[in-house]
């Protein structure tokens, strides 16, 4: 089979994972094709994303890597036998890979918690505020692409926060207040908020301007938690496109952040009052 010209960043998450194994374990490329009994440009080529790798030999590859953390060799296991077609797959030449890395990341995940500074997180944006968002991109999209994207972010909603996988969003109070497309439509996305703030697998926060400072850059960002640790993703949403993050030092200094978030949040109900009072001030501009 021909290497993969444009491996998924899960595909590359696990070639990722199995270079960390062998150079933990001190083995050079050639002593770990030796192992398997296969060459060193085929073990680049599965460290790269770029070749898939079997059930069997990936527990062969961690056994010779010394690796006896055995819930995330069996994690690693079951992304090899991920090989059919998913609900994103039909966007696939449509759509940029950032926006099916992302559904699939989501689809894979225990949970995510976001961290919204700038607008209402994805996963809870109206229709409308949507497709708001969207037509500010610059230089501006075609009506065609707004819809595209629009269609596809509400559909990762139904399978994500529509189910059963729980989602927690921090929001500063800057992106309650930001009114992409008009009072009207920021009235209803707050409303919508309240109305997934009653969702048993959702928790809404907010963090006001009364909090003197927040920590972090002025950033949207989401930690997409893996079926372990070790696999967990950030995502940060940047004006030139969506960035993953996933390496040891740079989680550690994110979940920090997540903490200090939420050591500085209103607690959910206080913040339902706020979204409350929010959406009461724009009673009279929604129009």
């Amino acid at each position: 089979m021909p290497p993969r010209t444009s491996p998924t960043v899960r595909q590359q998450r696990l070639g990722i994972e199995l270079r960390k194994m062998r150079v933990q374990a001190d083995m050079t490329p050639q002593a770990m094709a030796a192992a398997l009994g296969t060459d060193p440009p085929k073990i680049a080529q599965m460290e790269s994303g770029k070749a898939g790798i079997s059930a069997d030999r990936l527990r062969s590859w961690a056994a010779a890597g010394k690796c006896d953390n055995t819930r995330l060799i069996d994690a690693l296991t079951a992304m090899t036998q991920d090989r059919g077609r998913h609900w994103w797959d039909e966007y696939r030449g449509k759509l940029s890979a950032g926006f099916l890395d992302t559904a699939e990341m989501e689809w894979h995940s225990s949970g995510s918690v976001s961290w919204a500074i700038t607008y209402i997180p994805g996963l809870l944006q109206t229709v409308a505020y949507a497709g708001a968002i969207f037509a500010r991109v610059r230089p501006p999209l075609p009506r065609h692409e707004v819809d595209l994207r629009t269609a596809f972010r509400i559909q990762r909603q139904s399978m994500s926060v529509g189910g059963e996988k729980p989602h927690t969003s921090f929001i500063h109070e800057a992106a309650l207040r930001m009114r992409f497309g008009g009072p009207a439509i920021l009235r209803a996305q707050l409303d919508s908020l309240l109305e997934d703030s009653e969702r048993p697998n959702v928790v809404i926060r907010v963090v006001p301007f009364e909090v003197n400072t927040f920590p972090g850059q002025a950033e949207n960002l989401r930690l997409i938690a893996g079926v372990v640790p070790e696999l967990d993703t950030v995502q940060v949403d940047l004006t030139h496109g969506t960035q993953f993050v996933h390496s040891e030092a740079e989680l550690h200094t994110y979940r920090n952040m997540m903490v200090e978030v939420e050591e500085v949040a209103l607690s959910p109900q206080e913040s339902r009052d706020f979204i409350h009072r929010v959406g009461k001030e724009l009673k009279g501009k929604a129009r």
